[in-house]
């Protein structure tokens, strides 16, 4: 049975979602994180809505008012007259599961859909990695696009994990967050680790870090890191 929580606490209007998201896809293009109009960013706005970049749409014709407003069951809710992403379901699912979740965001990048290519989860070898992720990123199954069963493969495979991103097999990344920096700051990070463990394999076999160091770094990184 679906769990329909409500909007993340202090989700913020449309307009102010509408600002932030025209800015974060120009980040995904800038980090080179997807190509043409592949990718996807949506975020919660109050009243259990979302905001979702619309279907085939190329990056510099993105403007706030593009951005599409939907229900938690993907539906647009105006007559606009954009369509939303096609993984319009699948984000639509996560945010019904996960009331936590205030973001999420989709993307193709090259070295870490290459680990998904292969089925195979990012192993934890890298600081960076357990301050970020606190551990592996996993793997999930394939699920085609069109309906929820991306949704449903994201969500299946975090649970139990403290991976904000995991990699769908034969996919691409999608990550998740309390805002939509924190989404995209954990697509960026998932990318950049992605390349260099990938980089670490042509040399040799990468020394995993110890777990409690992981347990360490995580709890320092989310309490005490920054300001």
């Amino acid at each position: 049975m679906e769990r329909r929580g409500p909007a993340a606490p202090g989700a913020p209007g449309a307009d102010a979602v509408r600002e932030e998201l025209a800015r974060l896809h120009a980040v995904l293009i800038d980090s080179g994180l997807v190509a043409w109009t592949s990718g996807n960013i949506s975020a919660r706005v109050a009243g259990d809505r979302f905001l979702i970049k619309p279907s085939g749409v190329p990056y510099d014709r993105l403007t706030p008012e593009s951005m599409v407003l939907c229900d938690l069951d993907g539906h647009p809710v105006a007559d606009d007259t954009l369509k939303p992403s096609s993984d319009v379901f699948a984000h639509a699912y996560i945010y019904r599961q996960r009331a936590d979740v205030g973001a999420v965001v989709h993307t193709h990048s090259a070295y870490a859909t290459a680990w998904a290519a292969r089925g195979e989860p990012i192993p934890c070898v890298l600081t960076a990695m357990a301050d970020e992720f606190g551990g592996e990123i996993p793997v999930g199954p394939f699920a085609l696009i069109g309906g929820d069963d991306i949704g449903r493969a994201v969500v299946r495979t975090l649970a139990g994990h403290r991976s904000p991103a995991v990699l769908l097999r034969n996919h691409g990344v999608f990550t998740i967050g309390a805002g939509a920096r924190d989404a995209v700051k954990a697509a960026v990070m998932c990318e950049d680790v992605a390349r260099t463990v990938h980089l670490s394999r042509q040399l040799g076999e990468p020394v995993p870090l110890p777990a409690a160091d992981v347990e360490h770094l995580y709890d320092r990184y989310h309490n005490a890191y920054g300001q």
